[in-house]
């Protein structure tokens, strides 16, 4: 039987910016078509480091879609996009979806694509130094 002791780091973050990571449980073949449809008129596009959507799509002459943000914040949706390696996380924050740059420190999973389940916490406007966002503008 474990300790109490045992038990004092099961919810410790991973990072000193507390992205909580788990395995991947957005994802199932059925889904990604019925959620290509509805990116119908919608140009996906992938941000720069640091950048925001609002900054993304602003460069383009159009506008970042709010409501999209949950269509792309799937793991099939950006890992086609996106190349992921291979990973797909579970993680908190305003920047996402969006893929960790290569050279982030190793803490933060370079090369990782990071989803959100706290849906509310998306936004156009969120970005993070150490991250790639993948943006629907229109």
């Amino acid at each position: 039987m474990k300790g109490v002791s045992d038990l004092s780091h099961e919810n410790a973050y991973l990072s000193d910016f507390h992205h909580c990571f788990s395995l991947p449980s957005n994802s199932s073949a059925a889904n990604y078509t019925f959620l290509e449809t509805r990116l119908n008129g919608i140009n996906v596009l992938v941000g720069r480091r640091g950048q925001s959507c609002d900054s993304v799509c602003k460069s383009k002459g159009q506008s970042c879609v709010p409501n999209k943000l949950l269509v792309l914040n799937q793991c099939d949706i950006m890992q086609k996009y996106m190349s992921c390696k291979g990973t797909c996380l579970a993680s908190i924050g305003p920047d996402q979806p969006a893929e960790v740059v290569d050279d982030a420190p190793e803490d933060l999973n370079p090369g990782a694509c990071l989803f959100t389940q706290t849906q509310s916490m998306l936004s156009c406007y969120g970005s993070h130094q150490h991250t790639r966002r993948l943006c629907p503008c229109a």
